[in-house]
């Protein structure tokens, strides 16, 4: 069971130039960091042209970066064994072991895009805090503080947007996966104590404070529906089906009466797909009300709300996951729960006070263990800043 440790940035500045030295013989020129994230509320809502609300969490990435005139660009992660070496000019995507580096390569690939320059010879080393595999977002992670340690070696510095649109578009170009804006802007424009709201359209940036005492605890199944990514891709398009025939661009555009007065030309299942992320946007915005009254009750009835919608109207829940949020919302302490993520597997986030404790997730492990003979990973941890220089 691992509970985030709440380390300062300064410890783990320092141990990555300790490693940093000891690798390449040399102290690191820069050290930045960027936070994983957490999916609040928004299920599906960031592709309609909705809204988002995402954390910052308490852990993340961090990357050291010296450049280097020897025309070679050196590539190593504290995670995986030895290291990957590139000629300056080649962008070439990497497969196997060594394909973390597409990470920051596809962020070299992308700063151009957007009229910035980008070192040539340098020697990169990362680590993480992250859970690999836990749903948290390392990649936008590495993308963001390789974006800020290459910018600021090269003496530029642009507007966080760009940096945000830099990362995701390194997601999408180079890496090659069709991701929102929600993990690049929630890494980028995290803030202790807050959480990020995105308006998908703009897209525009805002926070959100966070009621003092609220937790958060994340459970993941490690289960994944095999055919996850066609199951997502079949609800993009169901949702612009639904789109195309309520006659707007995107979902976000329609409304509620609109919906119910198309609902018999409608297909039952995109009826239900489009009436989802309809209630869903409105879900975000009562949230983002409900947060900024203090009022947690609210906010955790919201959050269980969007995973019923998500488990009966989008169809992206699973047996483990609706058994979690069952088994958190019936439990003292805990104000709602829901799926976090793309869904068809994966983790279920808890919203909780202070009182619920390390006993109380260890009892909901050991009653889902009994259920599916396998015990999810439990993360206890909290709000934290966004992507940051740390030197």
């Amino acid at each position: 069971m691992s509970h985030s440790s709440n380390h300062s940035s300064d410890t783990s500045r320092g141990a990555i130039a300790a490693a940093f030295r000891e690798k390449f013989g040399r102290a690191p020129a820069v050290v930045a960091r960027a936070p994983g994230r957490i999916e609040f509320i928004g299920n599906h809502t960031d592709y309609n042209g909705g809204t988002v609300l995402g954390a910052a969490i308490d852990r993340g990435v961090w990357v050291a970066l010296a450049p280097a005139n020897t025309g070679v660009r050196r590539f190593a992660s504290e995670q995986m064994p030895g290291v990957v070496e590139q000629p300056a000019g080649a962008l070439a995507r990497l497969s196997g072991p060594a394909a973390w580096v597409n990470y920051p390569l596809g962020v070299l690939a992308a700063l151009p895009e957007f009229g910035l320059g980008v070192p040539e010879g340098f020697d990169f080393l990362a680590t993480s805090d992250l859970p690999s595999g836990a749903g948290l977002s390392s990649s936008a992670a590495i993308e963001l503080a390789s974006a800020l340690a290459f910018l600021a070696v090269t003496g530029q510095s642009p507007s966080r947007e760009t940096v945000v649109k830099a990362g995701r578009y390194a997601e999408n170009h180079f890496v090659g996966v069709p991701c929102g804006i929600l993990d690049q802007g929630v890494s980028g424009f995290g803030r202790k104590d807050h959480l990020v709201f995105i308006d998908c359209r703009g897209p525009r940036f805002d926070t959100v404070p966070m009621p003092a005492g609220a937790q958060f605890w994340i459970f993941n199944t490690h289960t994944k529906h095999a055919l996850v990514d066609g199951l997502y891709a079949a609800r993009h398009h169901e949702c612009m089906e639904a789109a195309q025939a309520l006659g707007v661009g995107l979902l976000v555009e329609a409304e509620p009466a609109m919906l119910e007065a198309a609902k018999a030309k409608l297909a039952p299942a995109i009826y239900k797909r489009a009436k989802h992320i309809i209630d869903e946007i409105a879900r975000v915005d009562a949230t983002v009300l409900a947060l900024r009254a203090g009022d947690l009750a609210t906010v955790g009835k919201n959050l269980t709300a969007s995973h019923r919608s998500s488990q009966l109207l989008f169809e992206n829940s699973t047996a483990e996951l609706d058994f979690l949020v069952d088994t958190l919302t019936a439990r003292p302490h805990v104000y709602g729960a829901r799926l976090t993520g793309g869904g068809f597997g994966g983790a279920v986030m808890a919203l909780t006070s202070e009182q619920f404790s390390a006993d109380d997730a260890a009892q909901v492990a050991a009653a889902y263990a009994k259920k599916f003979g396998a015990t999810p990973d439990i993360l206890h941890t909290q709000t934290g800043d966004g992507a940051a220089l740390l030197s």
